[in-house]
């Protein structure tokens, strides 16, 4: 019998979970942790990409367990939302990424929070997407260290409280730095990067364990790398918005080399975990479109696009829009180039570091499961269970049960049920070409049942849908009132 994914089996999974991986649970690692925006699981050269360049990301594979079926939310702030929290986004209200459902409930207790019970300092560096009004903001949600861009991209604005600085550009942005914004010098994801290593060393330096949370709001949309990196691909013939999307890519490579090699220097390989995701499936907008060629290498080999032959992009529930690279590397402690298979989530990161940390869960709200026992042995006995998809992004003001049964999917070790028309044998037929629904009507019957249960459960949770929209832009609000009142000072990178 699959078990179905709720609340209530949370606490007895995780005790489960710090038992069967005691060598690793209550380790106290440092722990970084990497998530880019909207790369998905295809652009890696370890997961067959044939022609993009991520030496770094390859390495950084050969050196970790990887979890092979890791899967998140279709789109961004949700997903963001269950690291935080160890829950379904829809139990944090999040719902959509704009429109004041993106704002993470202010009664849930955040990994921060959690990991700083357990004597950790907590970072942010990029993206945070999780409510642009002060109560919301992360310096306010157990993070020391905030060093962020606003809404859910560097520039977006849009007709509610969700938007960054005004004006903002991927080259020189405004940032807000624990509060106050500072006018930076570069590239955001260079940025990002060079802020979290100046903290980490800090850290380091005190001898103060930490939780480095890295966040990049590259390759989203608009797609803009620096020259370098978007010049290799506009020469071999990409449109401007593609070798943007991949130098973007290629760019973020650069940065985790430059991450490694700053841990090796100061002596933080033993005693740093370090994950690398993304937080839903590839974009299609920079990614290229079915099979058409974008560019043409020197040996006439044609360039296409690339997505691990699964069906779906981001926005998707199918696997294609879910499915995310999710790399562990702690050397010593974890093996090097051994993978999982076991179907992973989002809502299993929050559990898995608090485990990691000795840390105390908050009884009632984790939905997840710890990891550190697939960790520790990727044969270990796990009991098979059911994730809960759905794309959420209704209408405003429309009554989210009317979308119960539209957009979602449900996903067990085996089978993926899509919006109950399709059901796919995901072992036999990875890329979903074959509808086997009425082999299967046990499988569906309590598939559905079990979605059902969940939804009742969760349409309760979602606190945003009756917010009114709100007529004022609070990064614009702050950054006008600071610019008069005391200015925009520069932001001094650290030294490394």
């Amino acid at each position: 019998m699959i078990r179905p994914f709720l609340v209530t089996a949370a606490v007895v999974t995780l005790c489960q979970g710090l038992s069967a991986a005691a060598p690793l649970a209550d380790s106290k690692p440092n722990i970084i942790l990497v998530m880019t925006d909207d790369q998905g699981y295809g652009p890696v050269g370890r997961h067959g990409h044939p022609w993009i360049q991520t030496p770094n990301l390859d390495a950084l594979y050969d050196q970790s367990t990887r979890f092979t079926r890791m899967l998140v939310a279709p789109t961004c702030a949700p997903t963001r939302s269950a690291l935080m929290t160890g829950r379904h986004p829809m139990q944090n209200g999040v719902t959509h990424t704009i429109l004041e459902r993106e704002r993470m409930t202010l009664d849930a207790t955040t990994l921060p929070q959690v990991l700083g019970q357990a004597g950790y300092r907590s970072g942010i560096f990029g993206k945070w997407h999780l409510g642009d009004e002060d109560e919301y903001q992360p310096q306010n949600r157990g993070f020391d260290e905030a060093f962020i861009h606003g809404a859910g991209g560097i520039g977006q604005a849009y007709d509610c409280s969700c938007a960054d600085a005004p004006g903002n550009k991927y080259f020189d942005p405004v940032l807000r730095h624990n509060g106050k914004f500072v006018q930076t010098d570069g590239y955001c994801t260079d940025l990002f990067f060079d802020a979290a290593l100046g903290w980490i060393k800090k850290q380091h330096d005190q001898k103060q364990p930490f939780f480095a949370y890295i966040v990049t709001n590259a390759p989203h949309s608009p797609f803009i790398a620096p020259a370098k990196n978007a010049k290799r691909f506009t020469d071999l013939g990409f449109t401007d918005d593609q070798a943007g999307f991949y130098g973007m890519i290629e760019n973020i490579d650069e940065n985790v080399g430059k991450l490694l090699a700053k841990m090796e220097q100061w002596n933080l390989e033993k005693d740093t975990l370090l994950i690398f995701m993304s937080d839903n499936g590839m974009t299609g907008g920079g990614s290229g479109r079915g099979n058409q060629p974008m560019g043409t290498l020197a040996d006439g080999t044609l360039m296409r696009p690339y997505n691990a032959g699964m069906k779906g992009l981001k926005g998707s529930v199918d696997e294609g829009g879910c499915r995310v690279p999710f790399f562990v590397r702690w050397d010593g402690h974890v093996a090097a180039g051994q993978d999982v298979d076991r179907i992973a989530a989002h809502l299993d990161v929050f559990p898995t570091l608090v485990a990691l940390a000795g840390g105390t869960p908050p009884q009632g709200q984790v939905e997840g499961r710890s990891l550190l026992p697939l960790i520790e042995n990727p044969q270990a006995d796990w009991e098979d269970r059911y994730l809960f998809t759905h794309k959420g992004r209704w209408k405003t003001d429309e009554e989210p049960n009317e979308s119960q049964w539209k957009n979602f999917s449900v996903r067990n070790q085996r089978f993926r049920l899509v919006e109950g028309k399709a059901l796919y044998d995901m072992q036999a037929d990875p890329g979903q070409k074959t509808n086997v629904i009425d082999q299967h009507p046990e499988v569906v019957q309590a598939m559905r049942d079990a979605y059902d249960t969940w939804w009742k459960k969760t349409r309760p949770m979602m606190v945003n849908e009756t917010a009114p929209m709100s007529k004022t832009r609070p990064f614009h609000v702050a950054f006008e009132r600071q610019k008069q009142d005391q200015g925009i000072p520069s932001w001094q990178p650290p030294r490394l």
